[in-house]
């Protein structure tokens, strides 16, 4: 008699796992495999970075084009090109609003600061060589950020 009760046992058991298999599988697959994980502390700050680099390279093409000067011109599209890839590298790790946002907040912070609409001095100052080197290597920088987060 027990190894019958077993044996039944034993049906049931498959049978119940198949059809938990039946059921789940298939579900498992409905749900999306790439979940997007909130970014490190690495990533936030190196993104910080980015964004302030694409605020001033957006408000030094803005301010070149209002010079209203030809010889600009290329220039100011440069400028306005090293802004839309700091955006879009900011946004490989934080969400195109988030991304959007914090743009806009530091523009204003770094128009606040000008002397006046038209001196870039002091923002030249600060984020020329640090930009150009941050865009040109951006892993490079990641990986600094990585090292000093640990």
């Amino acid at each position: 008699m027990p190894s019958s009760t077993t044996a039944l046992v034993s049906i049931k058991s498959r049978r119940i796992s198949r059809i938990k298999h039946n059921l789940i599988f298939p579900l498992l697959c409905m749900v999306p495999l790439s979940v997007s994980a909130a970014p490190s502390e690495a990533e936030m700050i190196f993104s910080k970075e980015v964004i302030a680099c694409a605020s001033y390279y957006q408000i030094s093409s803005d301010v070149i084009a209002t010079m209203n000067l030809p010889q600009m011109k290329t220039v100011g599209e440069r400028l306005k090109s090293s802004s839309t890839k700091a955006v879009s590298i900011a946004e490989q790790y934080q969400a195109k609003e988030d991304v959007a946002a914090m743009l806009s907040k530091v523009q204003q912070q770094q128009l606040a600061s000008l002397p006046d609409n038209k001196n870039l001095r002091d923002l030249m100052g600060k984020y020329q060589d640090s930009c150009k080197t941050l865009l040109a290597e951006p892993q490079k920088r990641l990986d600094y950020w990585i090292m000093a987060s640990m």
